[in-house]
Protein backbone atom coordinates (compact mmCIF):
# COMPACT_ATOMS: atom_id res chain seq x y z
CA UNK A 1 0.00 0.00 0.00
CA UNK A 2 1.05 3.61 -0.87
CA UNK A 3 2.47 5.75 2.13
CA UNK A 4 0.17 8.08 4.00
CA UNK A 5 -2.91 7.29 2.81
CA UNK A 6 -5.39 5.65 5.00
CA UNK A 7 -9.28 7.40 3.89
CA UNK A 8 -11.75 4.87 3.39
CA UNK A 9 -13.18 4.20 0.30
CA UNK A 10 -16.58 5.28 -0.76
CA UNK A 11 -18.44 3.96 -3.33
CA UNK A 12 -19.73 5.99 -6.11
CA UNK A 13 -22.93 6.25 -8.05
CA UNK A 14 -22.41 4.62 -10.83
CA UNK A 15 -21.69 1.13 -9.87
CA UNK A 16 -22.32 -2.47 -11.73
CA UNK A 17 -25.55 -3.94 -11.53
CA UNK A 18 -27.64 -1.06 -10.04
CA UNK A 19 -30.38 -0.85 -13.18
CA UNK A 20 -30.62 2.05 -15.28
CA UNK A 21 -33.15 3.24 -17.94
CA UNK A 22 -32.92 2.20 -21.41
CA UNK A 23 -34.98 5.50 -22.36
CA UNK A 24 -31.69 7.32 -20.95
CA UNK A 25 -29.12 4.49 -21.69
CA UNK A 26 -30.16 3.14 -25.18
CA UNK A 27 -27.65 0.21 -24.75
CA UNK A 28 -28.91 -0.29 -21.62
CA UNK A 29 -25.23 0.68 -19.65
CA UNK A 30 -23.65 4.04 -18.04
CA UNK A 31 -20.92 5.62 -18.39
CA UNK A 32 -19.15 4.87 -13.94
CA UNK A 33 -17.36 8.26 -14.50
CA UNK A 34 -13.88 9.48 -13.01
CA UNK A 35 -13.15 8.51 -9.20
CA UNK A 36 -10.01 8.32 -6.98
CA UNK A 37 -8.39 4.78 -7.26
CA UNK A 38 -9.11 2.31 -4.14
CA UNK A 39 -5.73 3.38 -2.32
CA UNK A 40 -5.40 -0.12 -1.18
CA UNK A 41 -4.01 -1.24 -4.29
CA UNK A 42 -1.61 1.21 -4.57
CA UNK A 43 2.28 0.55 -4.44
CA UNK A 44 5.19 2.16 -2.87
CA UNK A 45 8.05 3.12 -5.06
CA UNK A 46 10.08 0.54 -4.30
CA UNK A 47 7.40 -2.43 -5.41
CA UNK A 48 8.20 -0.70 -9.55
CA UNK A 49 10.29 -2.70 -11.54
CA UNK A 50 13.58 -1.17 -12.12
CA UNK A 51 13.10 -1.29 -16.12
CA UNK A 52 10.00 -2.55 -18.07
CA UNK A 53 10.84 -4.85 -21.08
CA UNK A 54 8.46 -6.66 -23.70
CA UNK A 55 5.77 -5.36 -26.59
CA UNK A 56 4.76 -2.36 -24.75
CA UNK A 57 7.91 -0.80 -24.83
CA UNK A 58 8.94 1.31 -27.84
CA UNK A 59 10.77 3.95 -29.31
CA UNK A 60 9.92 6.75 -32.06
CA UNK A 61 13.11 5.26 -33.80
CA UNK A 62 11.41 1.97 -34.53
CA UNK A 63 8.64 3.19 -36.66
CA UNK A 64 9.82 6.87 -37.32
CA UNK A 65 10.53 4.90 -41.12
CA UNK A 66 8.75 2.10 -40.59
CA UNK A 67 4.91 2.79 -41.49
CA UNK A 68 3.94 -0.44 -42.22
CA UNK A 69 4.40 -1.23 -38.86
CA UNK A 70 1.49 1.18 -37.67
CA UNK A 71 -0.73 1.86 -40.84
CA UNK A 72 -3.42 0.32 -41.43
CA UNK A 73 -4.46 1.15 -45.27
CA UNK A 74 -8.19 0.67 -45.36
CA UNK A 75 -8.98 -1.61 -48.58
CA UNK A 76 -11.91 -1.76 -50.79
CA UNK A 77 -13.43 -4.35 -49.54
CA UNK A 78 -13.34 -2.98 -45.85
CA UNK A 79 -14.21 0.33 -46.57
CA UNK A 80 -17.24 -1.31 -48.33
CA UNK A 81 -18.50 -3.27 -45.23
CA UNK A 82 -18.51 -0.14 -43.66
CA UNK A 83 -20.55 1.97 -45.97
CA UNK A 84 -22.88 -1.15 -45.79
CA UNK A 85 -23.34 -1.56 -42.37
CA UNK A 86 -23.20 2.20 -42.01
CA UNK A 87 -26.13 2.79 -44.57
CA UNK A 88 -28.01 -0.18 -42.41
CA UNK A 89 -27.76 1.57 -39.45
CA UNK A 90 -29.21 4.37 -40.85
CA UNK A 91 -32.01 2.67 -42.51
CA UNK A 92 -32.84 1.38 -39.17
CA UNK A 93 -33.81 4.62 -37.25
CA UNK A 94 -31.90 3.70 -34.24
CA UNK A 95 -30.18 6.93 -32.50
CA UNK A 96 -26.42 6.64 -32.81
CA UNK A 97 -26.09 6.21 -28.97
CA UNK A 98 -27.74 2.56 -29.57
CA UNK A 99 -25.03 1.42 -31.95
CA UNK A 100 -23.33 -1.68 -31.24
CA UNK A 101 -21.10 -4.68 -32.84
CA UNK A 102 -24.60 -6.86 -32.98
CA UNK A 103 -26.61 -4.08 -34.60
CA UNK A 104 -22.87 -3.15 -37.10
CA UNK A 105 -21.82 -5.65 -38.84
CA UNK A 106 -17.90 -5.96 -40.34
CA UNK A 107 -17.62 -9.11 -41.91
CA UNK A 108 -13.98 -8.60 -43.57
CA UNK A 109 -12.89 -5.63 -40.58
CA UNK A 110 -14.25 -8.07 -37.75
CA UNK A 111 -10.72 -10.30 -37.39
CA UNK A 112 -8.41 -7.68 -38.63
CA UNK A 113 -9.80 -5.90 -35.88
CA UNK A 114 -9.66 -8.68 -32.97
CA UNK A 115 -5.97 -8.61 -33.57
CA UNK A 116 -5.57 -4.57 -33.72
CA UNK A 117 -7.63 -4.72 -30.48
CA UNK A 118 -5.05 -7.02 -28.96
CA UNK A 119 -1.95 -4.79 -30.02
CA UNK A 120 -3.46 -1.98 -28.58
CA UNK A 121 -3.97 -3.10 -25.28
CA UNK A 122 -1.02 -5.48 -24.58
CA UNK A 123 1.72 -4.23 -27.68
CA UNK A 124 2.66 -0.75 -28.63
CA UNK A 125 -0.64 0.68 -28.34
CA UNK A 126 -1.61 2.80 -31.33
CA UNK A 127 -2.65 2.59 -34.40
CA UNK A 128 -3.56 4.88 -37.52
CA UNK A 129 -5.78 3.85 -40.31
CA UNK A 130 -5.87 5.88 -43.34
CA UNK A 131 -7.88 6.30 -46.35
CA UNK A 132 -11.70 6.38 -44.64
CA UNK A 133 -14.00 8.39 -47.14
CA UNK A 134 -14.98 11.28 -44.57
CA UNK A 135 -15.35 13.71 -47.84
CA UNK A 136 -17.17 11.60 -49.88
CA UNK A 137 -19.80 10.25 -46.94
CA UNK A 138 -20.15 13.12 -45.00
CA UNK A 139 -20.31 14.27 -41.64
CA UNK A 140 -22.93 11.49 -40.68
CA UNK A 141 -22.55 8.79 -42.37
CA UNK A 142 -19.21 8.99 -41.39
CA UNK A 143 -19.95 9.40 -37.90
CA UNK A 144 -22.34 5.97 -37.98
CA UNK A 145 -19.19 3.92 -39.45
CA UNK A 146 -16.54 5.86 -37.01
CA UNK A 147 -18.62 4.24 -34.21
CA UNK A 148 -19.63 1.28 -35.58
CA UNK A 149 -16.16 0.86 -35.80
CA UNK A 150 -15.35 1.28 -32.18
CA UNK A 151 -17.55 -0.80 -30.64
CA UNK A 152 -14.91 -3.70 -32.27
CA UNK A 153 -12.70 -2.11 -29.83
CA UNK A 154 -14.71 -1.31 -27.27
CA UNK A 155 -17.52 0.73 -25.17
CA UNK A 156 -17.98 4.57 -25.87
CA UNK A 157 -17.79 6.35 -22.35
CA UNK A 158 -19.13 9.98 -22.34
CA UNK A 159 -16.31 12.42 -22.70
CA UNK A 160 -17.82 15.47 -20.64
CA UNK A 161 -20.58 17.02 -18.49
CA UNK A 162 -22.70 16.78 -21.42
CA UNK A 163 -23.02 13.37 -21.70
CA UNK A 164 -20.94 13.52 -25.48
CA UNK A 165 -20.00 9.89 -26.11
CA UNK A 166 -19.54 11.29 -29.93
CA UNK A 167 -16.65 14.33 -29.18
CA UNK A 168 -15.34 17.32 -31.22
CA UNK A 169 -12.06 18.37 -31.24
CA UNK A 170 -12.77 22.04 -32.68
CA UNK A 171 -11.60 25.45 -31.51
CA UNK A 172 -14.77 27.10 -30.39
CA UNK A 173 -13.49 30.35 -29.55
CA UNK A 174 -12.71 29.06 -25.77
CA UNK A 175 -10.33 30.99 -24.04
CA UNK A 176 -7.34 28.28 -23.10
CA UNK A 177 -6.49 30.77 -20.19
CA UNK A 178 -9.20 29.81 -18.34
CA UNK A 179 -8.04 26.46 -17.18
CA UNK A 180 -10.58 26.17 -14.25
CA UNK A 181 -13.11 25.97 -16.58
CA UNK A 182 -11.96 25.49 -20.28
CA UNK A 183 -11.24 21.69 -21.63
CA UNK A 184 -8.42 22.69 -24.09
CA UNK A 185 -9.62 20.76 -26.76
CA UNK A 186 -12.16 23.42 -27.20
CA UNK A 187 -8.92 25.88 -28.30
CA UNK A 188 -6.62 25.90 -30.20
CA UNK A 189 -3.66 26.02 -27.99
CA UNK A 190 -1.36 23.41 -27.39
CA UNK A 191 -2.09 20.82 -26.13
CA UNK A 192 0.52 18.87 -23.37
CA UNK A 193 1.11 15.32 -22.97
CA UNK A 194 -1.79 13.87 -21.80
CA UNK A 195 -3.91 10.88 -20.98
CA UNK A 196 -7.92 10.70 -20.91
CA UNK A 197 -10.19 9.24 -18.54
CA UNK A 198 -11.25 6.17 -20.62
CA UNK A 199 -9.02 3.26 -21.97
CA UNK A 200 -8.86 3.92 -25.80
CA UNK A 201 -8.86 7.25 -27.47
CA UNK A 202 -10.23 7.23 -31.32
CA UNK A 203 -9.47 10.40 -33.58
CA UNK A 204 -10.95 11.07 -36.77
CA UNK A 205 -9.58 13.87 -38.92
CA UNK A 206 -12.36 15.81 -40.59
CA UNK A 207 -10.86 19.04 -41.61
CA UNK A 208 -7.13 19.84 -41.13
CA UNK A 209 -5.65 23.19 -39.99
CA UNK A 210 -3.91 25.42 -41.53
CA UNK A 211 -0.98 25.15 -39.68
CA UNK A 212 -0.10 23.16 -37.15
CA UNK A 213 -2.50 20.72 -35.13
CA UNK A 214 -0.04 17.78 -35.19
CA UNK A 215 -0.22 15.36 -33.37
CA UNK A 216 3.30 13.41 -30.84
CA UNK A 217 2.67 10.09 -28.90
CA UNK A 218 5.00 8.30 -26.42
CA UNK A 219 5.55 4.78 -24.72
CA UNK A 220 4.65 5.35 -21.34
CA UNK A 221 6.89 2.46 -20.42
CA UNK A 222 9.76 4.00 -22.64
CA UNK A 223 9.25 7.26 -20.29
CA UNK A 224 9.49 4.81 -17.35
CA UNK A 225 12.68 3.71 -18.28
CA UNK A 226 14.57 6.69 -19.34
CA UNK A 227 13.31 8.71 -16.04
CA UNK A 228 14.16 5.47 -13.65
CA UNK A 229 18.12 5.71 -15.60
CA UNK A 230 17.70 9.73 -15.32
CA UNK A 231 16.01 10.75 -12.63
CA UNK A 232 14.84 8.35 -10.37
CA UNK A 233 13.72 11.18 -7.95
CA UNK A 234 10.94 12.27 -10.29
CA UNK A 235 9.70 8.97 -10.96
CA UNK A 236 9.33 8.30 -7.87
CA UNK A 237 7.32 11.41 -6.78
CA UNK A 238 5.13 10.47 -10.06
CA UNK A 239 4.15 7.29 -8.22
CA UNK A 240 3.42 8.89 -5.18
CA UNK A 241 -0.48 9.29 -4.54
CA UNK A 242 -0.01 12.79 -4.09
CA UNK A 243 -1.55 14.53 -6.82
CA UNK A 244 -4.52 16.28 -7.34
CA UNK A 245 -6.98 16.17 -10.36
CA UNK A 246 -9.68 19.17 -11.25
CA UNK A 247 -12.74 18.01 -12.30
CA UNK A 248 -13.67 20.95 -14.19
CA UNK A 249 -17.03 21.46 -12.35
CA UNK A 250 -18.32 18.08 -14.04
CA UNK A 251 -19.41 16.60 -11.52
CA UNK A 252 -22.43 14.14 -9.98
CA UNK A 253 -23.99 15.15 -6.82
CA UNK A 254 -22.27 14.56 -3.63
CA UNK A 255 -18.83 14.05 -5.18
CA UNK A 256 -15.76 15.84 -4.52
CA UNK A 257 -14.69 18.18 -7.21
CA UNK A 258 -11.19 16.60 -7.66
CA UNK A 259 -9.19 13.91 -7.78
CA UNK A 260 -6.11 12.82 -5.44
CA UNK A 261 -4.21 9.85 -7.06
CA UNK A 262 -0.83 9.33 -9.05
CA UNK A 263 0.80 9.22 -12.44
CA UNK A 264 1.97 5.97 -12.50
CA UNK A 265 0.71 3.11 -11.15
CA UNK A 266 0.42 -0.98 -10.85
CA UNK A 267 -2.08 -2.82 -12.22
CA UNK A 268 -4.51 -5.12 -9.22
CA UNK A 269 -2.98 -8.42 -8.44
CA UNK A 270 0.10 -10.36 -8.87
CA UNK A 271 2.40 -9.42 -11.36
CA UNK A 272 0.86 -5.93 -12.15
CA UNK A 273 2.12 -4.15 -15.38
CA UNK A 274 2.67 -0.85 -15.08
CA UNK A 275 0.23 1.93 -16.41
CA UNK A 276 -0.29 5.66 -16.24
CA UNK A 277 -3.21 8.39 -16.08
CA UNK A 278 -1.85 12.21 -16.46
CA UNK A 279 -3.33 15.45 -17.52
CA UNK A 280 -0.99 18.48 -16.97
CA UNK A 281 -3.91 20.94 -17.13
CA UNK A 282 -5.88 19.54 -14.50
CA UNK A 283 -3.06 19.62 -11.83
CA UNK A 284 -2.49 23.37 -12.42
CA UNK A 285 -6.20 24.54 -12.56
CA UNK A 286 -6.52 24.23 -8.71
CA UNK A 287 -5.32 27.63 -7.37
CA UNK A 288 -9.52 27.61 -6.51
CA UNK A 289 -8.80 25.15 -3.93
CA UNK A 290 -5.70 25.40 -2.44
CA UNK A 291 -5.59 28.93 -1.88
CA UNK A 292 -8.43 28.21 0.46
CA UNK A 293 -6.51 25.55 2.01
CA UNK A 294 -8.88 22.45 1.01
CA UNK A 295 -5.83 20.66 -0.68
CA UNK A 296 -2.34 21.91 -0.90
CA UNK A 297 -0.70 23.66 -3.63
CA UNK A 298 1.85 21.76 -6.40
CA UNK A 299 4.63 21.00 -3.93
CA UNK A 300 8.23 22.38 -5.62
CA UNK A 301 9.29 18.17 -6.25
CA UNK A 302 5.70 18.01 -8.04
CA UNK A 303 6.48 21.49 -10.34
CA UNK A 304 9.96 19.67 -11.43
CA UNK A 305 8.78 16.59 -12.03
CA UNK A 306 6.04 17.95 -14.76
CA UNK A 307 7.80 19.76 -16.24
CA UNK A 308 10.27 16.52 -16.21
CA UNK A 309 7.93 14.23 -17.62
CA UNK A 310 7.10 16.67 -20.45
CA UNK A 311 10.32 17.46 -21.22
CA UNK A 312 11.05 14.07 -21.55
CA UNK A 313 7.91 13.06 -23.33
CA UNK A 314 8.68 15.69 -26.34
CA UNK A 315 12.44 14.48 -26.35
CA UNK A 316 11.41 10.55 -26.68
CA UNK A 317 7.97 11.24 -29.43
CA UNK A 318 7.16 9.96 -32.74
CA UNK A 319 5.65 12.64 -34.29
CA UNK A 320 2.40 12.31 -37.13
CA UNK A 321 0.41 14.43 -39.04
CA UNK A 322 -3.21 13.22 -39.16
CA UNK A 323 -4.60 13.83 -42.93
CA UNK A 324 -8.02 13.83 -43.66
CA UNK A 325 -9.53 10.75 -43.67
CA UNK A 326 -6.71 9.26 -41.06
CA UNK A 327 -7.94 7.64 -38.00
CA UNK A 328 -5.54 7.65 -34.86
CA UNK A 329 -6.35 5.22 -31.95
CA UNK A 330 -4.30 4.93 -28.91
CA UNK A 331 -4.26 3.20 -25.44
CA UNK A 332 -4.29 5.78 -22.59
CA UNK A 333 -2.34 3.18 -20.43
CA UNK A 334 0.60 2.67 -22.57
CA UNK A 335 0.67 6.16 -24.54
CA UNK A 336 1.04 9.94 -23.45
CA UNK A 337 -0.38 11.82 -26.54
CA UNK A 338 0.12 15.65 -27.15
CA UNK A 339 -1.27 18.51 -30.15
CA UNK A 340 0.88 21.28 -31.25
CA UNK A 341 -1.22 24.97 -31.57
CA UNK A 342 -2.77 25.37 -34.40
CA UNK A 343 -4.14 28.20 -36.91
CA UNK A 344 -7.09 27.71 -38.49
CA UNK A 345 -7.85 28.64 -41.97
CA UNK A 346 -10.00 31.64 -42.57
CA UNK A 347 -13.49 31.31 -43.77
CA UNK A 348 -15.11 29.49 -45.62
CA UNK A 349 -12.77 26.78 -45.81
CA UNK A 350 -13.41 24.71 -42.55
CA UNK A 351 -11.50 24.89 -38.87
CA UNK A 352 -9.87 22.15 -38.06
CA UNK A 353 -12.19 18.97 -36.85
CA UNK A 354 -11.54 15.66 -35.62
CA UNK A 355 -14.44 13.56 -34.03
CA UNK A 356 -13.24 11.69 -30.73
CA UNK A 357 -14.07 8.69 -28.91
CA UNK A 358 -13.39 7.70 -25.87
CA UNK A 359 -13.55 3.76 -25.13
CA UNK A 360 -13.46 1.42 -22.04
CA UNK A 361 -12.03 -2.23 -22.20
CA UNK A 362 -13.54 -4.01 -19.36
CA UNK A 363 -11.47 -6.68 -17.27
CA UNK A 364 -13.38 -9.83 -18.81
CA UNK A 365 -12.96 -8.45 -22.13
CA UNK A 366 -9.37 -8.08 -21.68
CA UNK A 367 -8.83 -4.66 -20.51
CA UNK A 368 -6.26 -3.61 -17.76
CA UNK A 369 -6.98 -4.70 -14.02
CA UNK A 370 -6.92 -0.82 -12.99
CA UNK A 371 -6.68 0.36 -9.36
CA UNK A 372 -9.99 1.14 -9.29
CA UNK A 373 -13.64 0.21 -7.97
CA UNK A 374 -15.00 0.55 -11.90
CA UNK A 375 -12.38 -1.81 -13.21
CA UNK A 376 -14.81 -4.79 -14.09
CA UNK A 377 -17.35 -1.80 -15.54
CA UNK A 378 -18.78 -2.22 -19.10
CA UNK A 379 -18.34 1.70 -19.57
CA UNK A 380 -15.68 1.89 -16.64
CA UNK A 381 -14.19 5.86 -16.66
CA UNK A 382 -15.25 8.71 -18.84
CA UNK A 383 -17.11 11.56 -17.31
CA UNK A 384 -20.29 11.10 -15.99
CA UNK A 385 -22.83 13.42 -14.22
CA UNK A 386 -25.54 12.19 -12.58
CA UNK A 387 -28.32 10.49 -15.17
CA UNK A 388 -27.20 12.81 -17.87
CA UNK A 389 -28.39 10.93 -20.98
CA UNK A 390 -25.79 10.43 -24.12
CA UNK A 391 -25.22 12.56 -26.81
CA UNK A 392 -23.77 11.99 -30.22
CA UNK A 393 -23.38 15.11 -32.01
CA UNK A 394 -22.67 15.52 -35.84
CA UNK A 395 -20.50 18.98 -34.48
CA UNK A 396 -18.90 20.85 -31.69
CA UNK A 397 -21.75 22.69 -28.93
Amino acid sequence: MAPGLTEPFIAGSHLSGKPVSKSIFPDGIKSSGQHSPLYNELHSFDDFPPKIHGPTLWKAEDYVNAAEKWIHRFEEEEIADLSDAADAFLASGTPLTGIKKANFKLPSLSASLQAIRSDLLNGKGFILFKGFPVEEWGNHKSAVAYMGLGTYLGYFVSQNGRGHVLGHVKDVGDDPKQIDKVRIYRTRARQFFHQDDCDIVGLLCIARALEGGESDIVSSHHVYNVLRAERPDVLRTLTEPIWYFDRKGEVSEGEDPYIKSAVYFLEKGSNGRVHSKYDPYLIRSLSRFSDQGIIPPLSPAQLEAADVLEATCKRLALHMILEVGDIQFLTNELVFHARTEYTDHPPPKPRRHLMRLWLATPEDEGGWRLPYHDSAEKKRGGIQVNDQAPLAPLDAE
